[in-house]
């Protein structure tokens, strides 16, 4: 039956279809192995982002930065001690809180006993509060120490930076804002969480905080994998089910004897 059905697969009728088939199948597996991949990445990637955020909070002041790539932190939780320097403060526009419009400060943190800055998102003021000449009520004057956990830049695919200096931002790119600024941005930023006590979550004055949402979810990738290996099989016993009815003699076409005069 085997070989009866690979000769009918393969013949002169069916040939050119059967090799279309046949590439078809094939990109389906490669799709479905391709969603295994990704999700065994993100398997990874979340073990990592587990281990980080359960670590001690590390501290940006004490780090040796020739030997620490604070890149492969994210989500770690982190303290930093110093000065804000809120002459260079921007706004992250476009940001909400609980379902209010509004937008949240990023201001640099120069670091105590070193020469270099690290950007903090400070928390979210609400849309009335946004005009620049509103954020001086919000700083926090003299030696201040921040917590928060440790967040990667943000650049635009395929975004130029801005040429001129910008109050505004839509996203947190340390390398662009660091360019209008006069000395080192570390590349990467902290995003302050709420101090510990009552009220809600430690907010007891603007800026708000809030902590990060953490997501350790697997995605839909072993979803997708499992799709398109059953789209492999269907379209493969399919398509030879198909051809074979089409060879069969029942599909042949019924020649009627004529009847005698």
């Amino acid at each position: 039956m085997i070989n009866s059905t690979l000769r009918q697969l393969f013949s002169r009728r069916w040939w050119w279809v059967t090799l279309l088939v046949l590439l078809g199948i094939a990109v389906m597996i490669w799709l479905s192995s391709w969603q295994l991949d990704r999700l065994q990445q993100r398997r990874a990637a979340n073990e990592v982002l587990r281990r980080q955020h359960s670590a001690q909070p590390l501290s940006i002041n004490d780090v040796d930065l020739q030997t620490t790539d604070l890149t492969a932190m994210a989500g770690r939780k982190a303290t930093a001690t110093g000065v804000f320097d809120f002459s260079e403060q921007v706004l992250l526009k476009v940001q909400n809180f609980r379902g209010s419009a509004g937008a949240h400060l990023v201001a640099p943190l120069r670091l105590e006993g070193r020469d270099v800055a690290i950007l903090v998102d400070r928390g979210w003021i609400p849309e009335a509060e946004a005009e620049a000449s509103s954020w001086s009520q919000f700083d926090e004057t003299g030696s201040v120490t921040v917590s928060g956990v440790i967040g990667l830049t943000e650049t635009g695919r395929g975004v130029e930076p801005p040429a001129q200096a910008q109050r505004e931002w839509f996203r947190v790119d340390v390398e662009a804002i660091e360019r209008q600024l006069p000395y080192e941005l570390l590349p990467v930023y902290i995003l302050q969480t709420p101090a510990a006590g009552p009220g809600t979550q430690g907010n007891q004055s603007l800026p708000y905080r809030e902590e990060p949402q953490i997501d350790l979810s697997e995605g839909p990738h072993l979803s997708y994998a499992i799709q398109w290996a059953v789209f492999a099989v269907m379209l493969g016993v399919g398509y030879v089910y198909f051809v074979r009815r089409q060879n069969s003699p029942e599909s042949e076409p019924r020649v009627d004897a004529p009847s005698p005069k």
